[in-house]
């Protein structure tokens, strides 16, 4: 019994009812039949072929049928990919066995077809042969390797071997053109013609129907005997001739156009030249983009020995070509030019010069080739595939990127061959009827149609994705730029260059450079690649030297973690990022070693946000809750505060030091209720109950949330006894839970300490650690002094119980807010403000250069702002606000302060606590008198402006800077502080 129309739909033949029909008409099992069928691309179209062939050859067709399934299942296979094939076959049945016939030395097959002698040196063809006879042999072998491809159970896979094939069979068919011409134009060998493949051919990656490139180099058999013009004249000839037995009129269709147009001055330079005459004008004339075509050139036909010295003679210029000027952006113009060029209604369906095509792949590899094969040999390789190959093992591509990007490569050409080979035509176009993309789908094994744009879809964005990655890669054009001998580390050219690029130590540096090189691992192999653009960027820094040896030290504390140097080689930014702050922040330095993986945040400015401060808190909650031990878990807290200053530092080292830092606050604040919630869970734990709830109350800067690298957590402690705990009790349990805060954050531990500095409290040091609210409205109200009311200014909710802190506020608050001070409150503020500028300036500190005590520096602006809101706050709420920055704005705002005026306070200010931050990530310290002051050495002031933001050499702008501002800040203080 036949197949069913059911099994007919099932193996997807379209019109059942017609399918059955035809397959009746088809010698032999229907069964057979149909199971090749179902395994082609289009199966309605090979059904229609076979018919076709059944009536024009049926006893060929009975012949199959009765022979090998497997050469049965290729003929379907065949006809079902490609019309052309059955026209071909159709026309002329004897051409079938050919499909599976073994494929022998193609060059000897081309050869014996024009009756050439292939053993001979120099083949010449034989009488009554031409163009037709090379046309037709090269038909019938490429049926074979076509088969074999459209038949492929994995095409993609297979595309590397059907291009080589491809290739391989075009090499052949211009060595018998060239022997056809030879009896045409030169049987006597007076001249030695060498066909140079270039593109495709040249990489041997041709497509079924490629233009195939050549350019021709000649020279005379003997000298003595021909003249080089006549050399050239002969030459000329042969290399024309050649042409046209390939690509000109005939009985049979040409087989492709061969293209000599990459020759020296195009379609209008000679066809052929000598060697020296290539020579010549490598040396002098040509252009970049021709010494990039020269990297696919190989000798394909003709005289071997003079093939191979002008491959010989190409090379040095191939692997110079990247360090001519503008390279890299040349390059990069030229692929933007190439996708511009295309048909607006054809991008989409461009699968050779469209976004995520195939000279994204093409560009890109050939880019990283000429610029690292300069000092690799490894990279000198023609072909695409072996070249991501060899980019991926050498290091300059992660493995994963190299097979992702082979694998999308070798899927775009199995894609191109069988959109040529529906009708055998040249075309890079997808295409857009729907049963050609079922066949295409089918074909490559994604079921039809919907599969086959789903994954073309997927590839084409992966590959324009790893296109922009690498091709765009900041380290690419830095190499280029960069002598051999510099990019390969050759020791003596490295040490003349360290020093001529400023670094202070090249013996030192090049010590540093053996350490992170040596060895044959892929690590070592990746930092050569890397190091030679790295030393480069680090000497754009303030301290070369101590960028290097910052590099090796967070380069041997990641250790062989995959993700950073891959990182550093990959990434558009982090490379040059770490090396803009390796040499000029020594505390960055520092964090880096301690958090290694703060590395991977400079490849995205989202990593180097500040993170909200409400998953702050609901990540240290969650930690306390989950670690029951106290150093385990106080561990984890610092560690969040750890993380998230560095974060900051890094935002800020990288953006020039902003004047606000609010994730430094939010991170003590989440610091001190991870350490508080510890506190009074130790405390109830070994008392049995909760004696006292607690909370804390910034104050100063970090009640302004002004807080900076080296600052102290000033605050206040105020509690509540908990039910039936008597106040005596109570506060004891609250000093107890207070020092113990302080001792968990300030102690050795995970991360930078941070010191609780309670000095602010009523009585300052003489007075209780904690006090209750009724204790603090009682002292506020009899016993308060002017600079505390002046402090409560700042006082805002840190951490601990609510219900305490709301309490403590609807204290303060009017203390703060609900009077104008007194003329003898105003005289005690500026004889205190006095005092200060003349005790607290430290010995031998110039005043000028002191941001924060000296004149027109921090205190100056803080001191202004905050006495106008003690004097106008209960008239104007605008001015109940902790931070100094919003409230000058408010002054402004409510007519106080003169908008002149404030922004000569705010730009010095400002300025002051860029210099104090940038002095700490200068210096690594956070602590010291040199912190609040503007450096007067070299050494000091150069990384300081580089973090600022300045270029080099413009620290002499800081200086100028700050002295003025200082000086206008000082002028408006004095107009609004004394009067």
């Amino acid at each position: 019994m036949g197949p069913t129309r059911s099994d007919l739909r099932a193996a997807g033949l379209a019109d059942a009812a017609r399918a059955e029909a035809d397959l009746a008409t088809l010698p032999g099992d229907a069964h057979t039949w149909l199971g090749a069928l179902a395994a082609s691309a289009d199966p309605d179209l090979a059904l229609l072929q076979l018919t076709r062939l059944g009536e024009a050859a049926p006893t060929a067709l009975h012949g199959v049928a009765e022979g090998d399934v497997e050469q049965l299942r290729v003929l379907v296979g065949v006809l079902g990919a490609s019309r052309w094939f059955g026209d071909h076959v159709v026309a002329d049945a004897s051409r079938i066995p050919a499909l599976w016939q073994a494929r022998a030395d193609l060059r000897a097959q081309m050869l014996s077809a024009v009756h050439a002698d292939p053993s001979s040196p120099l083949p010449v063809a034989g009488p009554g042969t031409g163009a037709d006879d090379l046309r037709r042999a090269y038909r019938r072998l490429m049926l074979a390797h076509v088969a074999e491809d459209l038949c492929s159970t994995d095409p993609v896979a297979h595309m590397t071997t059907i291009a080589r094939a491809m290739s391989d069979l075009a090499d052949a068919a211009l060595e018998a053109g060239l022997a056809l011409a030879r009896r045409e134009v030169d049987p006597q060998g007076r001249v030695r013609l060498a066909v140079i493949a270039m593109g495709k051919t040249g990489a041997r990656e041709l497509n079924y129907l490629s233009d195939v490139d050549v350019m021709h180099v000649v020279e005379a058999a003997n000298p003595e005997v021909t003249s080089d013009r006549e050399v050239v004249e002969v030459g000329t000839r042969l290399a024309a001739m050649t042409a046209q037995a390939c690509s000109g009129a005939g009985s049979e269709q040409p087989l492709w156009t061969v293209d000599a147009n990459l020759r020296p001055e195009g379609r209008n330079g000679a066809l052929v030249r000598t060697l020296d005459s290539y020579r010549a004008y490598w040396e002098k004339w040509a252009q970049t983009w021709e010494f990039q075509a020269l990297l696919k050139a190989r000798h394909c036909a003709g005289d071997g020995d003079l093939g191979r010295r002008f491959e010989e003679a190409a090379v040095p210029h191939v692997w110079t070509a990247a360090g001519r000027p503008g390279f890299v952006e040349d390059t990069r113009a030229m692929r933007v030019r190439v996708e511009q060029s295309i048909a607006r209604k054809e991008v989409e369906r461009e699968l050779k010069l469209g976004r995520g095509g195939l000279r994204d792949v093409e560009f890109t590899v050939q880019l990283l080739q000429l610029v690292h094969g300069r000092t690799d040999e490894s990279l000198r390789v023609r072909d695409t595939v072996a070249a991501i190959g060899a980019l991926g093992s050498g290091g300059y591509v992660s493995r994963e990127d190299a097979a992702e990007l082979t694998r999308c490569y070798c899927f775009l050409r199995a894609v191109e061959h069988r959109a040529q080979a529906r009708r055998m035509r040249r075309t890079h176009l997808v295409p857009t009827d729907e049963a050609e993309l079922r066949a295409m789908g089918r074909a490559l094994g994604l079921g039809g149609a919907e599969g086959f744009t789903e994954e073309l879809a997927r590839v084409r964005t992966r590959v324009r994705s790893l296109h922009e990655d690498f091709f765009y890669r900041p380290i690419v054009a830095t190499i280029a730029s960069l002598t051999p001998g510099e990019a390969a580390l050759d020791r003596e050219a490295a040490k003349d260059r360290l020093a001529a690029i400023g670094y202070v130590d090249p013996e030192g540096a090049l010590g540093h450079i053996t350490a992170l090189t040596k060895g044959t691992s892929r690590r070592a192999a990746i930092q050569r690649h890397l190091l030679p653009v790295i030393i480069s960027w680090l000497a754009d820094g303030a301290d070369p030297d101590l960028g290097l040896l910052g590099f090796r030290a967070v380069s041997e504390t990641i250790g062989e973690s995959h993700w950073y140097l891959g990182l550093l080689r990959d990434s558009g930014v982090a490379a040059a990022r770490l090396c803009s702050l390796l040499p000029n922040s020594r505390w960055v330095q520092s964090a880096l070693c301690d958090l290694p993986e703060a590395v991977k945040w400079l490849d995205d400015d989202a990593h180097l946000e500040a993170v909200p401060l409400p998953r702050l808190r609901s990540e240290v909650a969650a930690l306390v809750g989950r670690h029951p031990e106290t150093a385990s878990a106080i561990g984890r807290v610092r560690s969040v505060r750890s993380r998230e200053v560095t974060r900051a530092a890094l935002a800020d080292a990288l953006g020039g030091v902003s004047p606000w830092r609010p994730a430094i606050c939010a991170a003590n604040d989440v610091a001190l209720e991870g350490a508080l919630a510890l506190a009074e869970r130790e405390e109830a734990s070994a008392h049995g109950r909760v004696r006292a709830h607690v909370a804390l109350v910034a104050m100063g800067r970090h009640g302004g949330c002004e807080s900076s690298y080296a600052s102290d957590a000033d605050v206040l402690s105020v509690h509540r006894p908990a039910h039936g705990v008597d106040e005596a009790e109570a506060a004891g349990a609250a000093i107890a839970i207070v020092n113990r805060v302080k001792s968990l954050l300030s102690g050795a531990g995970v991360g930078p300490a941070l010191s609780v500095d309670m000095d602010l409290r009523p009585e300052g040091r003489s007075g209780a650690m904690s006090r209750t609210v009724e204790s603090y409205r009682e002292y506020y109200g009899r016993w308060a002094s002017p600079w505390e009311r002046q402090a409560l200014l700042r006082a805002r909710p840190a951490a601990g119980d609510p219900q305490v802190l709301e309490d403590f506020f609807a204290v303060v608050d009017p203390v703060r807010w609900g009077r104008a001070p007194s003329s003898e409150d105003l005289r005690e503020i500026r004889l205190l403000k006095a005092r200060m500028e003349t005790e607290r300036l430290p010995r031998g500190t110039e005043p000028a250069r002191h941001v924060k005590l000296g004149p027109g520096g921090l205190t100056d602006v803080e001191w202004v702002v905050q006495l106008l809101q003690m004097q106008h706050a209960h008239e104007f709420p605008e001015l109940r606000v902790t931070s100094t920055m919003e409230a000058l704005d408010a002054l402004v705002g409510c007519a106080l302060v003169a908008f002149d005026h404030a922004e000569i306070l705010r730009g010095a200010w400002e300025l002051a606590s860029r210099i104090r931050a940038g002095n700490v990530l200068a210096s690594g310290r956070t602590s010291g008198v040199r912190l609040d002051v503007l450096p007067r050495e070299g050494k000091d002031l150069v990384p300081l402006a580089r973090l600022l933001g300045l270029p080099s050499g413009a620290q002499g702008v800081l200086e100028e800077d700050w002295l003025r501002q200082a000086r206008r800040s000082r002028e408006v203080m004095d107009e609004l502080f004394w009067t």
